[in-house]
């Protein structure tokens, strides 16, 4: 029988990331709340090394094959007694550790679904930071939350900030909500530049610190996109109830409309921390890793209507939410063929909506009625995508 514990045990699958190291911040800042018990990432061992002596976790995960060999080969560098597991099955099985109260998935991509669904299934609480899990296979990860009872908090600032927002207002009063993107590094660019935009250019974000495929998204606008799914799915909504807006300072996160009229909005500065630190201490409060708002400095804030026609992959992430069915899926699949091929300098930056359009246009739409209907949809969505790239 687990023995309650007075800190909540983390694990993090995705240590080495942007998302991993504003996690491992806000750890260090409460290690009196919070204990890391399991780290996981894609194949930079030597720095998970690094991590699991900083905090003493003894159940380390190498998603990579070689590497996973490598770290085996230098178990020396992890603390005496270390538990190291490699590959998708390593991550699952962290996902499932029997001390472990919390699991943040902030794996790149897909490959977090089945450690997310597997410490669902554990009846772990699930802090999730990826958000094409569950725009790949939403209503399979919420039916896994409801079957066995765990909490699903999210972790990226918009979706936490309209779940901070909704708290203690019931659903059936809000009329819609609205999420924030900065615009992107090209957001304030001609149109006519765009067409000359190369990767370097793409991934100096004016606000946020990311990954580099989060980065492009930001700058399409298909990561709003993809947070318009995902938040459909996360809070019940229905597709013309989930809009965006251009925030250049990425100060307000998100705005919810209430049927009377009246909005409530998320406000702090762009750092993850926020919003990783009010998934993991859920529901309490603590103070901060970084510095509040200081309003006693000049302040101000902008909204912009987005230009559909400038970011075209925001309205074919809307066409998707109305289509429903495995058109998410396909949207994300294209997606991120066509980044990789963009940061590869395979494709020019404008052609990454081109390869979505004509991708979604090419694979039929159904509704799934499993999640092994969702994965092979997937598969054939990138190899569709990949015909598109020349």
């Amino acid at each position: 029988m687990k023995v309650p514990s007075a800190k909540k045990r983390v694990v993090l699958l995705g240590a080495t990331g942007s998302i991993g190291e504003n996690t491992l911040r806000v750890l260090a800042a409460h290690r009196d709340r919070l204990e890391l018990v399991g780290i996981a990432a894609h194949s930079k061992w030597e720095k998970l090394a690094a991590i699991a002596r900083q905090f003493d976790v003894r159940h380390v995960g190498v998603f990579d094959n070689q590497a996973y060999a490598a770290a085996r080969a230098d178990a020396a560098a992890f603390p005496a007694g270390t538990h190291l597991v490699g590959g998708l099955a390593g991550l699952v099985e962290l996902a499932q550790l029997p001390e472990a109260d919390t699991v943040l998935v902030a794996v790149v991509g897909t490959t977090g679904l089945d450690p997310a669904l597997a410490a669902l299934a554990a009846g772990k609480d699930l802090a999730l930071a990826s958000k094409e899990i569950l725009v790949l296979a939403g209503k399979f990860v919420m039916a896994a939350a409801r079957k066995h009872g765990a909490k699903l908090l999210p972790v990226d600032s918009e979706h936490n900030a309209v779940f901070q927002c909704l708290e203690g207002h019931p659903q059936a009063g809000v009329r819609r909500i609205v999420l924030t993107a900065s615009g992107g590094a090209f957001r304030d660019w001609p149109a006519d530049r765009l067409a000359h935009v190369t990767p370097a250019d793409a991934l100096k974000h004016p606000n946020w610190s990311m990954g580099p495929k989060i980065t492009v998204d930001s700058a399409t606008l298909a990561n709003k996109g993809l947070e318009l799914i995902e938040a459909q799915c996360l809070f019940g909504l229905r597709p013309e109830q989930c809009t965006a807006v251009i925030h250049p300072q990425s100060i307000v996160h998100c705005l919810v409309e209430f049927n009377d009229g009246a909005m409530l909005a998320q406000l702090c500065p762009p750092s993850m921390t926020f919003p990783i630190q009010h998934a993991l201490l859920h529901p309490e409060r603590a103070p901060g890793v970084d510095s509040a708002l200081d309003f006693t400095k000049l302040l101000g804030l902008e909204f912009r209507p987005v230009d559909e026609d400038r970011f075209p992959l925001l309205r074919l992430a809307k066409q998707t939410m109305v289509a429903g069915g495995v058109a998410p899926a396909v949207y994300n699949a294209a997606n991120e063929v066509a980044v990789a091929a963009f940061l590869a300098g395979q494709i020019p930056f404008l052609a990454i909506s081109r390869v979505v359009e004509q991708t979604l246009a090419n694979v039929k739409n159904f509704e799934p009625t499993d999640l092994a209907a969702v994965l092979v949809t997937d598969d054939h969505a990138r190899r569709v995508a990949r015909t598109f790239l020349k």
